[in-house]
């Protein structure tokens, strides 16, 4: 049977890594690539049979595919530490790589729950990430919401896993400025600007497409405070953008 290299990428993950691992030891090799954790995430992580990489951040597609090239083996499942492989997918899993039918990669649907409560709408719905990959054939790309492009044909898993994604509504926000730092980081590198519309109209907007169109209310208070946020998220990517521009013409 072709072996497996599971990965996880941390950042001060101790709530979640050592079910993380728990979660991936069908995987013929573990590797945790952490980015110089600051609370028990390694110590955590040591307990366990896998192999560490320190490795400093620099965006997410550029850590990921570090870890893909350290590998031994040639097929990847890469885990973010808020995921749990349910058993039905992890039958997949092993099915895939016995048999993959031409396949390079498999998408997996994931459960999301947010802040302890699950979310079945607010675009949720139709959450997918591929998970399992030939590395030889993908290669991750994007500075925050990485994706990964497949020189191939990509297959569906039926079954979904768990995503535990935020602790509580402060890990969230947290969460929210680190990556709405980084896609300002990105647009400001690509010279955009910051106008009212992306200020007063962008917000508003993100909200409506989760509550209404994606039919947030239906999940009833957690599905309106998840699409607050999610316009919250797309507030301070813009506010921090505008941010860069000034101090930049300071500077100047």
């Amino acid at each position: 049977m072709t072996k497996i290299t599971a990965i996880i990428p941390t950042l001060n993950e101790e709530i979640h890594i050592s079910n993380a691992i728990k979660s991936v030891s069908f995987a013929d090799e573990i590797i945790v690539i952490d980015s110089f954790s600051k609370d028990n995430t390694v110590a955590l992580a040591e307990k366990h049979n896998v192999k560490i990489i320190k490795r400093k951040f620099d965006d997410f597609s550029s850590q990921k595919n570090f870890a893909i090239d350290q590998a031994k083996y040639p097929w990847i499942y890469i885990l973010d530490t808020d995921e749990r492989v349910t058993p039905e997918v992890e039958n997949e899993i092993l099915e895939a790589v016995k048999n993959p039918k031409d396949f390079v990669g498999f998408n997996v649907r994931r459960t999301f729950f947010f802040c302890g409560s699950k979310i079945n709408y607010g675009g949720c719905q139709r959450d997918k990430v591929i998970r399992l990959f030939l590395k030889e054939h993908c290669k991750y790309s994007g500075v925050v919401h990485e994706r990964i492009v497949a020189n191939g044909k990509v297959g569906f898993f039926k079954n979904k896993i768990d995503h535990y994604s935020y602790k509580s509504y402060d890990h969230y926000i947290s969460k929210m400025n680190h990556y709405g730092q980084l896609r300002a980081q990105q647009f400001f590198e690509e010279g955009r600007t910051v106008n009212l519309f992306h200020i007063l109209i962008k917000p508003p907007a993100r909200f409506f497409i989760h509550y209404i169109v994606r039919l947030g209310f239906l999940d009833g208070f957690p599905g309106f405070v998840f699409a607050k946020t999610q316009a919250y998220g797309v507030l301070t990517k813009y506010i921090k953008l505008w941010l860069l521009n000034r101090n930049a013409t300071n500077e100047r």
